[in-house]
């Protein structure tokens, strides 16, 4: 009894460990029939939604790149131009849609252990031996990478975001430098470069038939990675229990699980960039910091709203050597990550390229459960009238004012410490109250408001990543797998209205605690 208390711990994740190993062997074998499914999702989305939809959707995008008289393709997942209710892929999506309730229960788990450790570290019951710590830290990336294989090698993910991103892997690989001569795609170019490699991997007969995994690697690994360096951070800073936990609080969260290894999206690997880039700031290398900024924008638009924090740390600096470096690193990785298509897109294609993508969205909100939903505009032209101004204009009124605000609160903590509690209030603000916003475009706020805790130590930012995940899990749940069962607007959910609502409150809380936080060092927690 004496030697079993003392190896408890690790019996147990051994035990974890050995349990999910079997899971995914299990899964293995079923690998052929999962990646056969998503062809049959996928082609069957698009005859359901073109029969249905005939006379609004006679145009497809040709995103596989065929030319005329080629084989017609399946539309772009990522160019939502109309919402549609029923046309789905029901029959074949069940094996898909079989996972919602799992992946419901396993938060509720989630949420009830994350509030047992809070009691247990709370009330001094949770320490952790030394000899032990390189073991808690193997099993707890080795469960969720485990994890994480299991989920993705079960479900297919997103009807259409899958499909899409295996096409434009596969004419990544066949040929890069021409990729958006031969494709209609909305992304800018660095994740291309990253579908290109897994494209050629893809490719490889005795790998093809792992495609779906491989498409999701990049943001499962992403995952593990940022885990990683809020572990690290946190270690610099605070205890190794609360390390370890904090670690542990991202590597599980429901919130990001359902986005890399369920839906297949990338917003793991723009993420990484960010707090990647936020880390660099802080640690005031700003010629390192810009080059990844850069790097974000010129993988999701949404890496400008980021921007202003860079702008903040050199206005607080008023350096002008900081500021060539910063506008010389900025330029020169652009460049780098351009040029090579520029030669067949022309000189500036990046610009006709981002302008054809925010214009690709012209809805006040596109599923995203936020102001502008809740006041039931939900997929409603942005240029439709809300008082005095269309949504659009209230939408560039409000990120004026978020980018105003999140300036103060960065100026009065006269620290690169606020850097992501900054970065946190942009895309927070921005999402809640700005037009065109996807559902997925508040995920950076998990790890955006773990890494302002660390910095600011602040127990009531951890209240808020709490709250975060809970709003991007449910709103993310409640679009993946109703768009699986044929539907793509959710204007009338009651888990809108109830998101909505919480994610106002969040937002108002946040803008309380920075300032708090901003203007009196008594709300550091020492």
């Amino acid at each position: 009894m004496k030697y079993l208390k003392q190896y408890i711990l690790r019996i147990t994740l051994l035990v974890a460990l050995l349990s999910i190993f079997i899971m995914d062997v299990y899964v293995i074998n079923d690998i052929y029939g999962i990646s056969d499914r998503i062809k049959n999702i996928s082609m069957q989305h698009v005859l359901n939604t073109h029969t249905t939809f005939a006379g609004e959707m006679n145009a497809m995008p040709d995103s596989l790149g065929h030319g005329p008289g080629k084989q017609s393709n399946p539309p772009n997942p990522g160019q939502r131009m109309e919402p549609f209710n029923g046309g789905g892929p029901r029959g074949s999506s069940s094996a898909d849609a079989q996972y919602a309730w799992g992946s419901v229960a396993y938060a509720l788990v989630f949420l009830v252990l994350v509030a047992v450790a809070c009691y247990l570290y709370k009330n001094k019951k949770l320490q952790i031996n030394l000899e032990n710590y390189r073991v808690l830290i193997f099993a707890l990336f080795g469960i969720g990478l485990l994890l994480r294989y299991y989920l993705a090698t079960s479900m297919t993910g997103h009807p259409f975001d899958l499909n899409l991103f295996k096409n434009w892997a596969s004419a990544a690989s066949n040929n890069l430098l021409q990729f958006y001569s031969n494709t209609r795609c909305d992304y800018p170019p660095l994740y291309i470069y990253v579908l290109a490699i897994v494209g050629k991997i893809a490719a490889l007969p005795s790998l093809n038939s792992y495609s779906i995994l491989l498409l999701k690697l990049p943001s499962i690994l992403a995952d593990l990675a940022t885990s990683y360096l809020i572990y690290r951070l946190a270690r610099k800073h605070l205890s190794l229990e609360i390390s370890l936990l904090l670690g542990a609080f991202y590597i599980f969260n429901p919130a990001v699980l359902i986005n890399s290894s369920m839906w297949g999206q990338v917003d793991s690997f723009f993420t990484l960039i960010i707090v990647s880039s936020l880390y660099l700031l802080s640690e005031e290398k700003i010629g390192w910091s810009s080059v990844l900024f850069a790097t974000a924008v010129l993988m999701k638009p949404q890496g400008i709203v980021f921007l202003p924090v860079l702008f903040f740390e050199l206005l607080r600096q008023k350096n002008m050597k900081n500021i060539i470096i910063a506008a010389v690193c900025g330029l020169g990785a652009a460049l780098v990550i351009i040029m090579p298509f520029s030669w067949h897109e022309g000189a500036l294609w990046i610009f006709k390229l981002f302008s054809g993508t925010l214009a690709e969205y012209p809805y006040a909100s596109v599923n995203a459960f936020n102001l502008f939903s809740l006041l039931g505009a939900n997929y409603k032209n942005d240029a439709s009238t809300l008082l005095l101004f269309s949504y659009h204009s209230w939408g560039m009124i409000f990120i004026v004012l978020i980018t105003a605000l999140a300036g103060l609160v960065y100026l009065k903590g006269k620290s690169p410490r606020f850097a992501y509690a900054t970065a946190l209030l942009l895309i927070a603000g921005v999402f809640v109250f700005s037009a065109r916003m996807h559902e997925r475009y508040l995920f950076p706020a998990v790890a955006l408001s773990i890494l302002a805790f660390i910095y600011l130590q602040d127990k009531r930012l951890l209240w808020l990543s709490a709250g975060f995940s809970t709003t991007i899990y449910i709103n993310t749940h409640s679009v993946l797998f109703a768009t699986i069962a044929g539907n793509n607007n959710l204007s009338s959910s009651p888990a809108l209205i109830f998101t909505a609502l919480l994610n106002l409150i969040l937002f108002i809380y946040l803008v309380k605690v920075l300032y708090d936080i901003a203007t009196s060092m008594d709300g550091l927690v020492q």
